[in-house]
């Protein structure tokens, strides 16, 4: 069965928290990307623990690559460095949610936010940096200024459920090029003539990225064909219940006429 999980609805805005240590992946912020143009909130990148790297700067050099539309934030929620960032984009009667995987220090953003601890926070493990997945629920929070915010439980993982304008709008630098491939049916893979993978040999785009790409429009393909045979499935289903009512009626008249 293929079903919809909603994680936030009704939002301004979205924060796509990461850590700059174990957690950072810029792969993965894509794909927070994409789920965000989807749903039409506003994607703003939020990189915590500054403070565990020399150089945040290079980490936001890769993230505006990869998207130049998205603001991206730097700070440190533990130290209360950069916080105040937050509210620029929540303004009153604007809401805005904290997405991201575990440990990355959402619930620690929120309490310096508010200067209270509102949620319980844990530290990552130190052998791999992975969060323990502490907050449990979600948290709407109600702002001075008249904006809300909303805390999340970590992600384990995020499955793409996308139309292919908010896949393509994440990389609209790739669909740009595609348009001076050779083939209009272009698959990017092992056409001559593919501008894609010109741009990838001469090192213009990354391959990662390209391959992040491909991947993305797979499990938007897949998830599209499995609600199409679900709704095939579900309208079988209900001419069979119409059926069976009128038949059980046409007996019931065939009795009474007898």
């Amino acid at each position: 069965m293929t079903d919809r999980q909603v994680i936030v609805a009704n939002i301004d805005v979205l924060f796509i928290v990461c850590a700059l240590d174990f957690d950072f992946n810029i792969r993965r912020i894509e794909r927070y990307l994409a789920v965000a143009r989807e749903s039409g909130a506003e994607p703003v990148v939020v990189l915590n623990k500054a403070d565990l790297v020399a150089d945040p700067a290079a980490f936001v050099q890769k993230v505006s690559q990869t998207a130049p539309e998205a603001p991206v934030l730097v700070m440190s929620a533990l130290e209360g460095a950069g916080i105040d960032q937050l509210g620029h984009y929540l303004s009153r009667g604007k809401t805005g949610a904290l997405l991201g995987s575990s440990g990355v220090g959402k619930s620690t953003i929120l309490n310096s936010m508010m200067g209270l601890e509102l949620q319980e926070t844990n530290s990552v493990r130190s052998s791999d940096g992975r969060g323990r997945h502490t907050t449990t629920s979600r948290a709407l929070v109600p702002l001075q200024n008249g904006g809300a915010i909303i805390d999340n439980p970590g992600m384990r993982e995020v499955q793409v459920w996308c139309e292919d304008e908010s896949i393509d709008a994440v990389f609209d630098d790739i669909e740009a090029l595609s348009e001076d491939c050779r083939f209009s049916d272009c698959s990017h893979t092992v056409e001559p003539g593919c501008a894609i993978l010109a741009a990838v040999g001469a090192g213009a785009i990354d391959g990662e990225r390209l391959g992040n790409y491909r991947k993305l429009q797979r499990e938007a393909a897949f998830l599209a064909r499995r609600q199409d045979q679900r709704a095939r499935l579900d309208e079988k289903r209900r001419v069979k219940q119409i059926t069976k009512r009128f038949e059980r009626r046409a007996r019931s008249a065939n009795r009474g006429g007898a």
